[in-house]
């Protein structure tokens, strides 16, 4: 179930901590997912320019967000390769090449979430019927397959970037 805790920004809403439908192999599905939404936000410093990450409260047409999955195995035994499947929200732009996951297997959607390849496999239908090589503005959603179990009561955290548009 998606249930997003929203806080809103100038006329864009940013995800900044929300539970999410997770698919796994494992049944009953004891995983949970909690997003974290942050900006990278410079400020002068002696000696130069210092660099923080802050919560995504404010952000505007541009701004790149760094989403951190924080994916908890709630149960008391071991889930077997778990799979984590999370939409780029509509109001952004996925950042190519910037999911990652110790771990993982990633693999992308440019339809909606109904199937997911690797980049170099995903094609777009263009209005007059032909085929083009999808890209990473074309991406709906990212699928992490982890390659190993996630233990009882661990954390696993997955990340990519999203850029306002």
């Amino acid at each position: 179930m998606y249930r997003p805790l929203l806080y809103p920004t100038r006329g864009l809403l940013v995800a900044a901590g929300m539970l999410i439908g997770v698919k796994c192999l494992a049944a009953p599905d004891p995983i949970s997912i909690r997003a974290i939404a942050e900006v990278e936000h410079s400020s002068p410093s002696p000696g130069g320019e210092t660099t923080k990450v802050i919560p995504a409260d404010r952000v505007v047409s541009g701004d790149t967000v760094i989403y951190t999955l924080e994916v908890r195995n709630t149960a008391s035994t071991t889930v077997a390769r778990p799979v984590v499947t999370y939409p780029i929200p509509t109001h952004m732009t996925y950042a190519p090449d910037s999911a990652v996951g110790p771990g993982t297997e990633i693999t992308y959607s440019v339809d909606a979430g109904r199937s997911f390849d690797v980049p170099e496999n995903l094609k777009i239908q263009e209005p007059g019927g032909q085929p083009r090589a999808a890209t990473a503005a074309d991406y709906t959603h990212i699928r992490w397959q982890l390659k190993n179990a996630l233990k009882a009561k661990s954390v696993a955290f997955l990340r990519f970037r999203a850029r306002v548009k």
